[in-house]
């Protein structure tokens, strides 16, 4: 199901064939750092640049005798070159070229995430602009609570995504680092100005210090921030699923024709696109605990990441890509019911309008305490019905002491709680 979505961009890059052209390019700019350096004859370079190239089946067929694909991979290439193969890894230990390339896949996998993200919250901007006033019960233990707006809703939303885009921006750009530095990290065979010219072709920067391998916590930290990607999203999922709840009924996903949502009950219109969201983050956040588990490596190297690696860093990216593309999905469907909205504020005779209440009786009667039981005892009443909390406030001897029927009425007005809404769209957009 994911690949259907994220084949032909986020799939492609992590295919076996795009691992190896990754691979060839590192070993391609090393061999342009040596030729500039003069350690390879230019002769050579414009050699290996023709006919430099590799044969899937062919690495296969090696590393089946080998049982090392870094090796395969070299004598594949080399009997495409010719004798001037010679050149290519020169000086080089596996990882400078496994680590490098992977840098280089992680950091077009991120580019790929990053349009959807901000496809994404252009998304959630114009919808909070569009309900920037529109009411929406607001709910605190899943219990209705004061009046707020759908726009707010949006826009913690916006703001949510915008720190997980900023997070997930900076940690690709730790991870976007190159390091041909041998077997150990010294340099001892290959000079420190051959990984600077060479990660200069590539677009990447360098590894101040590295051992055999690039660290593992800007892998740790660039998979951390992709399940915290997922949760938000699974977050704005979970909002969307209570909304759509049958009693609730003021969002939803859309519904296609001729789409169908049990193969029992005809009636059903299910949140399973954003049930699938829920899902998928938890894969990823799963993923974020193996990539911190690499951290920890022995030495200058050992290859305890590597399997684990070769799971969760295309996993994580295509999950993240794919979920993305379902929320721009729903975003783009998503189905809201203002009327509805408006019904459940006035539920109970607009029981959510009690702390209004509260607060005038307190001011009027002097004490907070006796205030908050005068009001307390009529908001109880109005959930066992079947009148409704503001006809109740009036019947009630104690508060019409102190209130009157218009100034009850005040209390019930919904402009009150949205007078605000614009200063904080201001702090936002």
């Amino acid at each position: 199901m994911i690949s259907r979505y994220t084949l032909p961009q986020m799939g492609e890059l992590w295919s076996e064939k795009s691992k190896f052209r990754h691979w060839l390019d590192v070993e391609l700019a090393v061999c342009r750092a040596m030729a500039q350096a003069g350690i390879i004859p230019h002769r050579a370079l414009r050699n290996i640049l023709k006919k430099a190239d590799f044969d899937v089946s062919r690495i296969n067929e090696i590393e089946a005798t080998t049982n090392h694909d870094v090796i395969s991979f070299l004598t594949s290439v080399s009997e495409f070159v010719g004798p001037d193969a010679k050149y290519i890894h020169f000086g080089m230990t596996s990882s400078d070229m496994l680590d490098t390339a992977l840098s280089l896949q992680m950091k077009k996998a991120a580019a790929l995430i990053d349009k959807k993200i901000v496809a994404a919250l252009d998304k959630i901007k114009n919808l909070a602009l569009r309900h920037k006033m529109t009411p929406i019960i607001g709910r605190t233990h899943g219990v209705i609570a004061e009046p707020t707006t759908l726009g707010l809703k949006f826009a913690v939303w916006y703001t949510e995504l915008e720190r997980g885009r900023e997070r997930f921006r900076q940690a690709a750009e730790d991870c976007a680092v190159g390091a041909i530095s041998g077997a150990v990290g010294n340099f001892a065979n290959i000079d420190p100005k051959i990984e600077a010219a060479a990660c200069r072709f590539l677009g990447l920067k360098v590894d101040k210090v590295s051992t055999q391998v690039i660290q593992r916590d800007r892998h740790g930290s660039y998979i951390s921030a992709l399940a915290l990607l997922a949760s938000s999203l699974e977050k704005f999922a979970t909002e969307i699923r209570n909304l759509q709840r049958t009693e609730v009924g003021e969002m939803a996903e859309g519904f296609a024709r001729g789409q169908k949502g049990s193969s029992a009950m005809p009636h059903k219109r299910n949140p399973i696109t954003a049930e699938r969201l829920t899902g998928i983050a938890r894969v990823v956040r799963g993923y974020s605990l193996a990539a911190m588990e690499n951290i920890p490596l022995w030495h200058e190297r050992d290859i305890a990441h590597s399997s684990v690696e070769r799971i969760i860093i295309p996993d994580s990216t295509i999950i993240v890509d794919y979920g993305l593309k379902l929320f721009n999905d729903i975003l783009e469907r998503l189905v809201i019911d203002e009327k509805r909205m408006l019904e459940n504020i006035y539920r109970y005779g607009g029981i959510v309008f009690s702390q209004r209440v509260l607060l005038l009786l307190t001011d009027k009667l002097g004490s907070r305490d006796r205030a908050y039981l005068l009001v307390q005892r009529n908001a109880m009443k109005a959930y066992e019905g079947p009148k409704g909390f503001q006809d109740l406030l009036k019947e009630d001897r104690d508060i019409r002491h102190y209130l009157s029927e218009s100034e009850i009425d005040s209390c019930f007005d919904l402009d009150y709680y949205l007078r605000n809404v614009g200063k904080i769209f201001k702090r936002v957009f």
